[in-house]
């Protein structure tokens, strides 16, 4: 069983050294980190799970963006630690971290990662929508939180400008 509660900045540096331990070496050059560079992630989105022992089993964020004209979720770090995979982990942090967008009134979210895992989630591959290169466009993979909120919505995904 495990407690969903939102990253606090006590959280921050085991929440990292969690995502230095699921990734590979150099994650931070990353374009999608070009993206985060500076920008809070988004407030209330951002979980950490945590075991009955308070032993930190999984995190997501979400960071703002802009596609085009359009604001948007980036999710990602997702991450479940090596002796916590397969228990379900991951998706319960997804599906948890969407359902609380919605009423932030968020309403597209899009990722770069393997679309077959992804689908399971509603993450569908996106047209027309560019993320800093050397991003594979095969991977640049989206959501809607409303009904046709990507419909129309194209071009360049910057960095967040607002405060």
């Amino acid at each position: 069983m495990y407690r969903l509660t939102v990253e606090t900045d006590n959280d921050w540096w085991e929440v990292e050294a969690l995502y230095d331990l699921c990734f590979a070496p150099g994650r931070e050059a990353l374009s999608s980190y070009r993206l985060r560079d500076g920008v809070p992630p988004v407030a209330g989105l951002s979980l950490v799970a945590r075991d009955a022992d308070g032993v930190l089993g999984g995190a997501i964020r979400y960071w703002p963006v802009h596609v085009g004209t359009h604001d948007a979720l980036l999710l990602g770090p997702v991450s479940v630690h090596p002796t916590r995979q397969g228990e379900g982990l991951g998706g319960l942090l997804i599906r948890e971290s969407l359902m609380l967008a919605r009423p932030l009134r968020w309403t597209r979210v899009m990722l770069v990662g393997d679309a077959p895992y992804y689908r399971r989630f509603g993450f569908e591959k996106l047209q027309g929508v560019v993320m800093p290169p050397p991003t594979n466009p095969d991977r640049v993979l989206g959501q809607e939180l409303d009904l046709g909120a990507w419909q129309g919505v194209a071009g360049d995904v910057i960095r967040w400008d607002k405060g």
